[in-house]
């Protein structure tokens, strides 16, 4: 039965397959669906890898159906799937229409496809009428999904105008009832005590970017100033934001709620933190996180760097509060305003 699924298939295709499932085996399951209850049919005890042809793009409930994936599948079992990214989605509109009908219905799309399923009182309306098929999705969504989905990535590669990704099941799923779509993003950080507290900003990533962290992290590494290079995630909307700092601007909300202070140091994912040496884990754990942190004083550029830098003002924080957020506060504000200081 793989074998008749896969006989048009490209041999690019098929190379990059046969790298990570036998499809021969009766343990491979190779298919082209996208109802979840085929998933389910599927015996728990009688397969290690599944393969899924058809793009999650058209998959009404995407996580719902990785998830029962995962549930079919051993520990270190594979699931390879596909999707069209917006990129790839331009691409195919282009060379479908004449340059003038190409922009506008790249303009429809847009409104139609990503606005509309973000918005709350229109999100409803839009999977009524599409019943969720051929939506449109970031590379950093559709990955992020697989992630949050309980997979390590293992590859991507483009092929015929979709990506296709292989992911390895490593842990069970996080089940997000309440994915993030819209404007305003509430981050899970820690905070004072250790505590996990939301902190919220203007979204400036692709939906759920935030579980691709370690992947970021493992295949692109830090640039100067402890920001990850070349970080697909970033929209070029939320690139505009956050040169302009207007993405911090709902902050002032946990400032006011009491989650952070006006100087301190910044707020740090759970994956970032995790980067940070037990001295700097623990003395942070002291006081809260702050809207302006010392790296505008010191302007590390490696991770140790900013390490010592916040370990420094912890330390001076500690003898003496008052004072040292007062002058690092106005220090700050000199080498943003004056010396026009940027984080990367």
């Amino acid at each position: 039965m793989n074998t008749e699924i896969l006989k048009d298939t490209a041999p690019e295709l098929i190379t990059l397959l046969e790298k990570y499932v036998n499809v021969a085996s009766d343990k491979s399951k190779v298919m082209m669906t996208t109802t979840t209850f085929n998933i389910l049919n599927i015996d728990q005890h009688t397969i290690d890898a599944v393969v899924n042809l058809k793009k999650i793009n058209d998959i009404r409930f995407v996580n719902k159906f990785q998830e029962a994936i995962n549930e079919k599948l051993p520990v270190g079992g594979i699931y390879i799937g596909c999707v069209e990214t917006h990129e790839q989605r331009i691409l195919r509109i282009k060379s479908k229409f004449p340059p003038v009908v190409s922009q506008m219905y790249q303009l429809g799309d847009f409104v139609f496809k990503r606005v509309w399923p973000k918005l709350p009182f229109l999100k409803k309306l839009y999977f009524f009428l599409t019943d969720g098929r051929n939506r449109a999705m970031s590379k950093a969504e559709a990955l992020g999904r697989l992630c949050s989905c309980g997979f390590r990535i293992l590859e991507i590669k483009e092929i015929n105008n979709k990506l296709y990704f292989v992911g390895q099941k490593e842990k069970a799923p996080v089940y997000d009832l309440n994915p993030s779509y819209g404007p305003l993003f509430a981050m899970r950080r820690v905070g004072k005590d250790g505590k996990i507290i939301s902190v919220y900003k203007f979204r400036t990533m692709y939906p759920y970017a935030e579980y691709l962290q370690e992947y970021i992290y493992e295949t692109n590494n830090l640039t100067e100033g402890g920001k990850f290079a070349d970080d697909f995630r970033i929209t070029r909307w939320g690139a505009f934001l956050r040169k302009c700092w207007l993405d911090e601007l709902p902050m002032i909300y946990n400032l006011l709620k009491g989650d952070l202070k006006i100087v301190g140091v910044r707020p740090l994912s759970r994956h970032y933190y995790s980067l940070y040496t037990k001295e700097l884990q623990e003395k942070r754990k002291d006081s809260k996180p702050g809207l302006l942190p010392p790296f505008y004083v010191d302007m590390p550029k490696t991770l140790e760097e900013i390490i010592n830098s916040e370990l420094k003002y912890l330390k001076e924080y500690e003898k003496a509060p008052i004072k040292t957020d007062f002058q690092y506060f106005w220090a700050i504000l000199n080498n943003i305003f004056i010396k026009k200081a940027r984080s990367n």
